[in-house]
C-alpha cells in the first residue's frame, strides 16, 4: 500500500508556545509534516528556498516584520505555495491586504484545532479558507464598487464564478463545465475586467457575497 502524500508546512509565529502547540497537533496527522519554524518574517523568508514548503502558516502580529509584509515579500520572491494568515486580528484592513496579496486563507486563532487542520487541508487542495464568522467582514473589506451591482452576467459567467469561489483550478473548472481550460482562462480574464477586480481571490469573495443562494 502506498504511503499517503505528505504536505510540508512552515510555521511562522513569534510565540514559541503557539508554534509548539501547532507542531504537536499536526505531528499526529500522517499527511501533514512541519519542515521548519520561524519566529519572524525575515527568518521565514530565509527558509523558503531551502525548505520549499507547500504551505506557510503565518502569524500577522510579529515584531520586525508583520505577516502582511512577510506575505508581500513572499509573493515578490515568486513563492507559489499556499499561505494562510493565522492571527487574532479581524480588522478589515488586514483581511483586505492579505487577500489582495493572494493569501489562500485568513484564519483566527480562536478556532477549534480540528477545524484548523481541515482548513489547512482545504487550502492545500486549492480552496480559499476563511474563519467562520469572517465572511461578512471579508466582503466588507473587499467591497465591490457600486457599479458592480448593475453588472449583467451570463449564466456561464455565473457558473465560472461559483467554481472559482469553490477554489477549483482552471483545469477542474473546465472539466466540470464541459469547456476547455483555455476557454476558462478567457472567462476569468473577462470577469475580472467586467467586475473591476484584480485577482481570483477577489472574484471568489465577490461570488460568495453576490451569488449566494442564486440559482
Amino acid at each position: 500500500m502506498n504511503a499517503p502524500l505528505r504536505h510540508t508546512l512552515l510555521l511562522v509565529d513569534d510565540h514559541p508556545m503557539m508554534r509548539r502547540g501547532i507542531r504537536q497537533m499536526l505531528e499526529l496527522e500522517d499527511d501533514l509534516h512541519i519542515v521548519g519554524e520561524a519566529s519572524h518574517g525575515e527568518e521565514a523568508l530565509a527558509l523558503i528556498e531551502p525548505l520549499k514548503p507547500d504551505l506557510v502558516l503565518l502569524d500577522n502580529n510579529m515584531p520586525q516584520m508583520n505577516g502582511i509584509e512577510t506575505l508581500r515579500r513572499l509573493r515578490a520572491m515568486d513563492y507559489t505555495g499556499k499561505v494562510l494568515l493565522f492571527t487574532v486580528s479581524d480588522a478589515e484592513d488586514d483581511i483586505r491586504d492579505a487577500l489582495r496579496l493572494d493569501a489562500n486563507g485568513y484564519l483566527l486563532k480562536d478556532m477549534e484545532p480540528e477545524l484548523l487542520i481541515q482548513y489547512i487541508r482545504d487550502a492545500l487542495n486549492g480552496a480559499l479558507v476563511i474563519s467562520p464568522g469572517l465572511t461578512r467582514v471579508m466582503a466588507q473589506a473587499l467591497r465591490s464598487p457600486p457599479r458592480q451591482a448593475d453588472v449583467e452576467l451570463t449564466e456561464r459567467e455565473r457558473q465560472v464564478l461559483r467554481t472559482i469561489a469553490g477554489g477549483y483550478s482552471n483545469k477542474v473548472i473546465g472539466h466540470k463545465l464541459g469547456i476547455t481550460e483555455g476557454t476558462v482562462k478567457v472567462h476569468v480574464k473577462n470577469l475580472l475586467h467586467k467586475l473591476g477586480l484584480r485577482s481570483r481571490v477577489e472574484a471568489a469573495v465577490w461570488a460568495m457575497e453576490h451569488l449566494r443562494g442564486a440559482g
